[in-house]
């Protein structure tokens, strides 16, 4: 019996194959790209930012809110400005899983961004922080939902 691996949410596998057509330093590029479009917090949850969970793995703060709405599942994300490494991992992954269900977003696997190259200009330290992210997701959603 063969066993496959769940194609990825759409928006998510069109961020993966992005990056996968980058070469080297353009990954860099695009990763900072995607930190200057993460989405400023909504005025609601920036006057209640300790309802925010924080991310402890990663090696700048990162704060996460989960929320369900109609099955769907969304995001928000708060990181230093000067940090453009971990707001771009924060807004590929709000843009690629923002509107998911929970068994869409249960189904990313856990090592999905190695296909996006970004090992080849980004410190495996810096690189574990998608999957520390991607886990929160997934524990927040767990929360969301019970």
């Amino acid at each position: 019996m063969t066993t496959t691996t769940p194609p990825l949410p759409p928006r998510l596998q069109a961020i993966v194959e992005e990056f996968q057509d980058a070469e080297g330093r353009e990954k860099l590029d695009l990763l900072l790209e995607y930190a200057e479009s993460l989405p400023p917090l909504p005025e609601w949850l920036a006057e209640q930012h300790s309802d925010m969970d924080q991310v402890h793995e990663c090696m700048t703060p990162l704060f996460i809110y989960a929320e369900q709405q109609d099955g769907r599942l969304h995001f928000h994300f708060d990181a230093p400005p000067e940090s453009p490494t971990v707001r771009g991992y924060a807004a590929l992954m709000a843009e690629g899983l923002n509107g998911t269900t929970y068994d869409e977003l249960m189904a990313v696997p856990g090592d999905f961004f190695n296909a996006m190259g970004l090992q080849q200009v980004i410190t495996f330290q810096r690189i574990r922080g998608i999957s520390a992210i991607l886990a929160h997701m997934k524990r927040l959603a767990t929360q969301a939902l019970a």
